[in-house]
């Protein structure tokens, strides 16, 4: 199929002319033509079919100039700039021009160029245009670097040739922008965009244009190239000596690649999008040809190989940059070498090999290099020469370097280092060095998880575990994370825990379970890097064992002494305590930032502090559950007592509360509930009690403390009415008092992720909101309805319905996973509500797109649903329901 035009231009203007709607005529051309160009999609090298777009647009942008008189003139030309200007248009690419005038132009020229513009803008172009004369665009250019930058890649469509010829002599070099003045320019520019991208490449919805690894810092490499050294593509730049020809060949690869992606989002949401939403995803997999395998979706696929060409781009800018920066920012610098060692030394704060023969005669300074990085902290970074070396000479990474004592010594010391692991490690996967020293590595680079938990590629979170973990040594984090600082300094060997951090995911992707995949690598790695088998004993159950303390704290009642006795089981020591919970800590915070809060840190505080009692009074002397009620009675009362209030009242008054919410809650907290229930001024109103929970041992969270006769609907009833105050539920504790009550404990978070805290508008706001529904549970609305985010809409998760009894605590578990969503918990509710069901706990937990909740629940006379039929119905009509819902049938 031919990629030209079908009309020749003459032909074209001829039709144009003749049409009654030329307009019309003029966008069903070009829609045809570009119908042509997408079914010539798979078969056609995309550098064509970006130019051929670019000659479409032409001839039609060419004969309406034409069609309004505008030809023959002299004194104004129509000019292409930016991407229109380099030929590279996509699909729906915005069509830069500009109309350059000779001089200030008479009413005649104005009106036609008024026709001119709206003529392009009923063809359907999302046109970009400046009318201006020379002289103003050569003073814009003086002011503005991005308008100096669009006159380096205009181009003449028609008219006068003469005025761009004159706009580019008078804006070149030797009258503004010289090639110092606009390298730092857009060098600034640069670092000025990518920092609204996080500095990395790794974003959940990355843009190709604009971050780190785009097609923009391509183009800041040609313009600068362009400016300096008057090379007019990126080719030119091998014969300059700024690249090898391998890596042009990368350069042009990835290129073409990212123009590729960018076509096929075009054509999917025609229109000019750049952003890899969520919504676009999974059909550009589709559309790019990759299927979903039996361990990754297809969409994980296409985002895996987008990010590796982001990297390898990301990588070829910042080595070029930095060798343009020596010839042309530092080429008058007085350079100051000083020898390291035989192997290297440092130019003016760089470090760089000695001689080029370095890595191919001692292949071990691969490592070295960034041994010496690390201990080496007033080193700027590694010479761009240094770094082509490194990149080219990693193919002599082979089994044999794997396992020479020289290199695993180097890496271990590397491990050990007492500054810039992190800085060093991720350089070292920048230059491809970690992933071919460690293949199982290489495996996971770039590497996503479809969902909005894992909002980092895998290799990313690995690295930030690592980074996190190092931070704990700051005294500045100390306040931030106190616990685990402490602890951090107690490890006894710190490359343990770096080791674990590196492998606990090196397993994703391949199937299985990754934490018992991941265990055998690990031990792989401590033999061949010469750890003791108790070292290695102890990273290989770190990896296997990693999500554990994560899932007991957020899934299972911790409050729980039996649930406290198993977990000190499974642990056995507080060394291996300790590990665990600093890479508990370290993992979550580098999977999302918005999951550490500080609920999250007190229940992980909370088990790390019972689990250390545990240990301490050994696994052969358990704690007895009646031990630990009787215990917080004594402490409650104490508190009570020495506040005046009378024992006999109090006594009375927790005779019908039963012994579970003595097991269930703090003894502070029990002495602020029978304070306000001793001194409330109608019994017969619904108590409501907020405050931080900060004043407990469950800090982190607001607590509200309800007291209200028990209904059947009285959990659903509550969760709305929380929902509607737009509050996040964390935990949930429901008990029933003998004579009737339930004493129920929610704690909750806003929609900001913290605490309420000392908002006494709001806090009075809830208390009304949950009074007044309190008094009428069966009058309640229906389920809050708000709109699902964005980004959730996107996500397929089929809801899973568990059911089990806990035979320890006479009640049934229903461990329920469905796609988040406003009002869930309320939906859930009415439906136990429909069941006759009582929920007596809750666990909630949201991650990412995902809710995971365990509600622990009775029937109506506090016994475990025992009946398999009606816990199927359950199930059935759970799973149903949700899915219904989330699919929007509903």
């Amino acid at each position: 199929m031919s990629l030209l035009p079908a009309l020749s231009q003459e032909a074209l203007l001829d039709a144009l002319q003749e049409n009654a709607q030329p307009g019309q005529y003029a966008r069903q051309y070009l829609a045809q033509g570009q119908e042509r160009l997408n079914q010539a999609f798979e078969h056609t090298n995309i550098t064509d079919l970006v130019h051929a777009r670019a000659a479409l647009v032409d001839q039609v942008m060419i004969a309406a100039w034409s069609l309004f008189g505008l030809a023959d003139r002299n004194d104004v030309a129509l000019v292409a700039v930016g991407g229109y200007g380099r030929r590279e248009l996509h699909p729906c690419s915005d069509v830069d021009l500009l109309v350059l005038l000779a001089d200030t132009p008479e009413q005649a020229l104005c009106n036609n160029l008024e026709r001119f513009v709206a003529f392009l803008w009923d063809m359907g172009l999302e046109i970009g245009h400046a009318v201006r004369t020379l002289d103003e665009c050569v003073d814009l250019a003086r002011d503005d670097i991005t308008v100096a930058t669009n006159i380096m890649e205009a181009r003449t469509l028609a008219g006068n040739d003469t005025l761009r010829g004159q706009l580019e002599d008078r804006t070149g070099p030797e009258h503004m922008w010289d090639s110092a003045a606009f390298f730092a320019a857009k060098w600034q520019e640069q670092t000025t965009r990518h920092k609204r991208f996080n500095d990395t490449e790794y974003n959940l919805e990355p843009d190709l244009k604009n971050a780190p690894g785009g097609l923009r810092d391509v183009q800041m490499i040609a313009w600068v190239a362009k400016r300096h050294f008057n090379a007019d593509s990126l080719e030119a730049l091998v014969s300059d000596g700024f690249l090898t020809p391998e890596e042009y060949g990368v350069l042009r690869k990835c290129l073409d690649y990212l123009w590729e992606v960018r076509w096929q989002l075009h054509v999917q949401t025609e229109r000019n999008e750049n952003r890899l939403l969520f919504d676009h995803q999974r059909q550009l997999a589709d559309r790019l040809g990759h299927k979903d395998s039996s361990a990754n979706l297809a969409v994980e696929h296409f985002m895996k190989g987008f990010y590796r060409v982001a990297l390898a781009l990301s990588v070829l800018n910042e080595m070029l940059l930095q060798l343009f920066d020596e010839v042309i920012l530092s080429s008058n610098t007085q350079e100051q070498v000083r020898p390291l060692n035989r192997r290297f030394q440092v130019r003016n704060d760089y470090l760089e090999i000695s001689s080029p023969d370095v890595l191919e005669q001692h292949p071990s300074a691969l490592l070295e290099a960034f041994v010496l990085m690390a201990q080496n902290p007033d080193l700027k970074g590694i010479r761009a020469s240094t770094v082509r070396a490194l990149i080219y000479h990693r193919r002599q990474i082979n089994d044999a370097f794997r396992n020479d004592p020289t290199n695993t010594s180097l890496f271990m010391q590397l491990l050990r280092s007492p500054h810039a692991l992190f800085s060093q490690l991720r350089r070292m996967k920048r230059y491809g060095i970690l992933g071919k020293y460690l293949p199982e590595f290489g495996g996971i680079i770039g590497m996503m998880q479809y969902d909005l938990f894992h909002i980092y590629t895998v290799d990313a979170h690995t690295l930030l575990v690592i980074k996190n973990m190092r931070r704990l040594r700051y005294e500045d984090l100390r306040e931030e994370f106190p616990l685990a600082s402490e602890v951090f300094y107690r490890l006894p060997k710190p490359e343990l825990l770096y080791a674990s951090g590196l492998y606990h995911d090196i397993a994703k992707g391949r199937g299985g379970d990754h934490s018992e995949l991941g265990a055998v690598d690990a031990i792989a790695f401590c033999q061949r890097h010469g750890l003791t088998a108790w070292d290695g004993k102890l990273v290989a159950w770190l990896v296997r064992n990693h999500l554990t303390m994560s899932v007991t704290a957020q899934r299972k009642d911790i409050s729980d002494p039996d649930v406290v006795y198993d977990f000190a089981r499974k642990v056995g020591d507080l060394v291996h305590l300790d590990y665990l919970y600093v890479l508990t800590v370290a993992d979550i915070n580098a999977t999302n930032p918005s999951l550490w809060n500080s609920w999250r840190a007190s229940l992980l505080r909370q088990l790390y502090t019972e689990t250390k009692r545990a240990l301490r009074r050994g696994l052969n002397n358990p704690v007895e559950k009646q031990d630990w009620i009787d215990e917080t009675r004594d402490a409650a009362l104490r508190l009570l007592t020495d506040r005046d209030h009378d024992g006999p009242e109090i006594e009375a008054l927790w005779a019908n509360i039963g012994d579970e919410y003595f097991l269930r809650e703090t003894p502070r907290d029990i002495a602020w509930h029978t304070e306000a229930l001793l001194d409330r001024e109608d019994p017969k109103d619904p108590l409501v009690l907020i405050r931080e929970s900060s004043q407990s041992v469950l800090a982190g969270g607001s607590q509200i403390f309800i007291y209200t006769p028990d209904t059947r609907n009285l959990f659903s009833a509550t969760v709305n009415a929380l929902d509607s105050l737009g509050l996040t539920i964390m935990d949930a504790r429901i008990i029933t008092s003998v004579d009737g009550f339930s004493l129920d404990t929610y704690i909750v978070l806003d929609e900001h992720g913290t605490p309420i805290g000392e908002d006494w508008a709001r806090i009075e706001q809830i208390r009304k909101t949950l009074t007044e529904t309190l008094k009428y549970p069966d009058r309640y609305g229906t389920t809050v309805s708000r709109r699902m985010p964005r980004r959730n809409k996107h996500f397929d998760v089929p809801t899973q319905v568990v059911i089990s009894n806990d035979i320890i605590n006479d009640r049934t578990a229903v461990d329920i996973q469905t796609l988040d969503r406003p009002g869930l918990l309320a939906h859930i509710g009415r439906i136990f509500m429909r069941f006759e069901i009582l929920v007596q706990n809750a666990r909630i937990a949201t991650l990412g797109e995902r809710a995971e909740d365990v509600f622990f629940i009775t029937d109506l006379d506090g016994e475990p649903v025992s009946d398999p039929t009606l816990c199927q119905e359950l199930q059935q009509t759970l799973k149903q329901e949700l899915d219904d819902k989330n699919s929007g049938n509903t």
